[in-house]
């Protein structure tokens, strides 16, 4: 059974009243008077409802009780159906919630289908701007579009902000499994962001082309500038999908880098070492013509030449970065 959030009717800028949604249609016939339905995770049997009431097309009733895969916008006749998807994170999981908007001639219905950030702020803010809401059913339309792409901004700032994190992180540390796998998640959920973000710049496109009754010519530089809010927001997206792919090649080079130091450090010990060992080696054969082998120094002056090989060796390698 859902759940109706807030239900009023408006006229002239003002709200007249809180209503039923059984009223709906009644009030949305009376000149200059709009409806504002809004309702969560309503069942077939409260669109049939609605469908009754405002007349609303079949087929939008159908399209509201699937799931899609991307915001768009449909016409049936002088009415709006429109598919919207607003972000939200939760212990570092992204989720969209779907959220289907039906907008004609004196009625906004909004049927949201899971918990996002409640669209009471968008009545709110429209109440408060009555010259603006005397517009009636488009510019809440605009409202309701315009808070949508607003729920984008803190959500790829907070990944924006885990990134840069990260990207320290890699900068001073050691690149680590959980850190290219976290920068890949986020990667991910960047990519996804754009993917639901994408399609309303199409949907407020439609918005500035379309004809209806309750739209005024007026009203669409306000679809214009939802357009710029969201072409604004996929070039950040996708600077931010930038750095986290910058982010892993950096530390990928780095983790090379600090590889390759080592390798250098055990190869340099490695030739100090066999210097000794390739003196020792020779005069371990053993052979009796070896004249050294009766000197009475010879034992002595063979450990000074392997201190010095050594020690020539230590200071070389110093010298050229690789201990």
């Amino acid at each position: 059974m859902g759940r109706v959030v807030a239900a009023a009717v408006y006229s002239a800028g003002r709200k007249v009243t809180n209503i039923s949604i059984d009223e709906g249609a009644e009030w949305a016939r009376k000149p200059g008077h709009f409806v504002w339905i809004g309702l969560e995770e309503p069942n077939a049997e409260e669109l049939a409802n609605l469908q009754c009431q405002f007349g609303l097309h079949e087929l939008a009733i159908e399209d509201a009780l699937e799931k899609h895969s991307r915001p768009k916008l449909e016409t049936f006749g002088d009415a709006l159906f429109i598919v919207t998807y607003s972000p939200v994170r939760h212990e570092g999981r992204l989720e969209f919630i779907e959220t289907h908007i039906f907008a004609g001639n004196g009625y906004i219905i909004t049927c949201r289908n899971g918990h996002s950030k409640s669209y009471a702020l968008v009545r709110q803010r429209c109440e408060a701007r009555p010259l603006l809401l005397e517009h009636g059913e488009d510019f809440v339309l605009y409202a309701l579009l315009d808070f949508v792409t607003e729920n984008y901004q803190p959500v790829s700032e907070a990944i924006h902000g885990e990134i840069e994190e990260l990207e320290q992180s890699v900068l001073s540390n050691s690149l680590k499994e959980e850190d290219i796998q976290r920068l890949h998640s986020l990667r991910r959920d960047i990519l996804r962001l754009r993917r639901y973000v994408a399609p309303m710049v199409e949907v407020s496109e439609e918005l500035q082309r379309l004809s209806f009754p309750f739209i005024d010519k007026n009203m669409r530089p306000y679809f214009r500038d939802v357009q710029i809010h969201v072409t604004r927001q996929m070039e950040d997206l996708a600077g931010i999908r930038d750095i986290a792919s910058q982010t892993i090649e950096i530390g990928m080079l780095l983790e090379s880098s600090r590889q390759s130091i080592t390798q250098r450090k055990f190869a340099a010990w490695a030739a100090i070492l066999a210097f000794p060992t390739a003196i020792a080696g020779i005069y371990g054969m053993n052979f009796q013509n070896m004249p050294e082998l009766g000197w009475h120094y010879g034992y002595f002056a063979v450990l000074g030449v392997i201190g010095l090989g050594c020690a020539g060796l230590f200071a070389s390698f110093k010298k050229s970065g690789w201990l």
